[in-house]
């Protein structure tokens, strides 16, 4: 499975940009734009949920500072994989420093990732270190062997910090994410065992945003991201307006589709797409 993580999108400027390779995926796919991320909505606790499939309280983090994480109670997927199942390779590739390396170690990717690609995005420029990832990424993809891969792409949301807006640079900062996300379609549909093999995509953000391009409070253009999933898999999964959804949930998608079925000690909040939660 791969899991794609673009920061910073709102579901509604998505629908509105051109954006042919995420299209034609959620066409033929599962695709909802009305998601919840945590509270706060800010990138630190989001994406610690969309890895370790539980909410800040339990994973600790509560802002970008990183402070009281508790990834070692409350590991990301690809982590737990390899915990359960370390014959299976894994793959991560990211360019928020963050997520790779931390003062005093402990980040929300650990050193246990068979393959870990870390470049910084404010030292190479955030549109530049995308297409770093995506490169590496597709490569890894194209030529490893990898069960489970998660590629972290950060240009939408910086973009829109540096603007304070969500106008024209932001909308083309998406648009080089949709090709971005090709170049890894591509790289998967020419391994030479693609046609044997039984891919999920998954693609989600962290949060949204407000149209001063900032973030962090609890509105619906804050609060609602969306989740795009492909694959074979997908076609017996209930319609997205059937039930409700939530970051958490992508990780333990991600865990079913390898054949990782927690049991209660790993007190995973998330709950896999293929069984959504009834709407009340």
């Amino acid at each position: 499975m791969l899991l794609i993580g673009i920061d910073g999108v709102r579901p509604d400027v998505l629908a509105e940009v051109p954006t042919p390779v995420m299209d034609s995926l959620a066409a033929g796919g599962w695709y909802t734009a009305s998601a919840r991320t945590t509270t706060p909505s800010v990138s630190g606790p989001a994406w610690s949920s969309m890895l370790t499939g539980v909410w800040p309280e339990k994973h600790g983090v509560l802002d970008n500072g990183f402070e009281g994480r508790r990834y070692r109670e409350h590991p990301d997927f690809l982590t737990r994989l390899e915990r359960d199942r370390p014959d299976l390779g894994t793959f991560a590739a990211v360019d928020w420093m963050p997520l790779a390396v931390l003062e005093g170690g402990g980040p929300a990717l650990s050193g246990a990732i068979d393959t870990l690609v870390a470049v910084d995005g404010y030292e190479l420029g955030w549109a530049e270190a995308d297409s770093v990832v995506a490169a590496r990424a597709a490569e890894h993809l194209a030529e490893a062997d990898p069960d489970a891969a998660f590629v972290y792409l950060g240009n939408p949301d910086e973009t829109s910090h540096r603007h304070g807006s969500i106008g024209l640079e932001y909308r083309e900062a998406i648009t080089l994410s949709d090709r971005h996300v090709g170049w890894l379609m591509e790289a998967l549909r020419a391994r030479s065992s693609y046609e044997e093999e039984d891919w999920l995509v998954l693609i989600s953000t962290d949060h949204g945003r407000r149209e001063d391009g900032g973030h962090g409070g609890d509105s619906p253009e804050e609060m609602t991201i969306f989740i795009l999933a492909s694959g074979a898999a997908t076609r017996g999964w209930a319609a997205p307006g059937s039930g409700s959804t939530y970051i958490i949930d992508v990780p333990v998608t991600a865990l079913e589709h390898v054949g990782i079925l927690p049991d209660a000690d790993a007190e995973l909040d998330g709950e896999p797409l293929a069984r959504l939660r009834r709407i009340p």
